[in-house]
């Protein structure tokens, strides 16, 4: 038994959700402190623009790579780079937010490295969706909400075993994910919208799936079950 002067209130961020999050924000200080001249010139100004055009993702850049059959290293690299690339302060704020939490509550039952690669792994699915699916003359991709949305995935998985094991209706897990996509497209059809919302689906539904590999002992659940058909 834990004494109570050992035993923490709040249980800790798995390190490695604190390390994306920290990395994300560290990023988006330096294109603050650009923008407002503390740092680096008056280069420094569009500091942001620059590292949209050079580490976002666009659907452009996905159909001429598939189309010529090459898939070049610095092209290639932007399906990872583009979640530590923000618009604004508030878009990395929002999403650093979530990740946090999300990461917290994912991070709880999947071990540390899972829970990485299913940020990751959803951040890359959610960009290839995006561009293979967006169109010509779409905005950049930037931003970490694809594989924000992947750890929506990994929460949803969690709640749909949970409700099984309750013997409740699982498609009550559904509804986080559900009340985001309609919020989307009520701020579309508000304000305008683009393509972008795809790469959120894609990025849910890759950490949805990956999640029954990636759970603890999820991949010799998958085995088993294999075996007996």
């Amino acid at each position: 038994m834990s004494s109570p002067e050992t035993t923490s209130p709040v249980n800790p961020l798995p390190p490695v959700i604190v390390a994306l999050f920290l990395s994300m924000m560290a990023i988006e200080v330096i294109f603050q402190l650009g923008a407002r001249g503390l740092a680096g010139g008056p280069g420094a100004i569009g500091w942001r623009n620059s590292a949209i055009q050079t580490y976002g993702f666009n659907a452009d850049l996905m159909a001429w790579m598939v189309q010529n059959g090459r898939y070049p290293q610095e092209h290639l690299m932007r399906l990872v780079s583009y979640i530590f690339v923000h618009g604004t302060f508030t878009h990395a704020l929002f999403a650093g937010a979530m990740v946090l939490a999300l990461g917290k509550f994912v991070g709880e039952v999947f071990s540390q490295w899972a829970t990485l690669t299913l940020f990751i792994a959803s951040a890359i699915g959610g960009a290839a969706a995006y561009g293979l699916t967006a169109g010509s003359g779409q905005p950049w991709l930037v931003g970490a909400f694809p594989g924000v949305y992947g750890l929506i995935g990994g929460f949803t998985y969690l709640m749909w075993l949970k409700l099984g094991q309750m013997g409740e209706r699982q498609a009550r897990a559904f509804s986080l994910i559900g009340v985001l996509l309609a919020l989307q497209l009520v701020f579309g059809l508000l304000f305008g919208g683009n393509s972008q919302w795809l790469a959120d689906v894609g990025g849910f539904i890759f950490g949805f799936v990956l999640s029954f590999f990636l759970s603890p002992g999820g991949w010799a659940k998958i085995r088993a079950k294999i075996r007996r058909l």
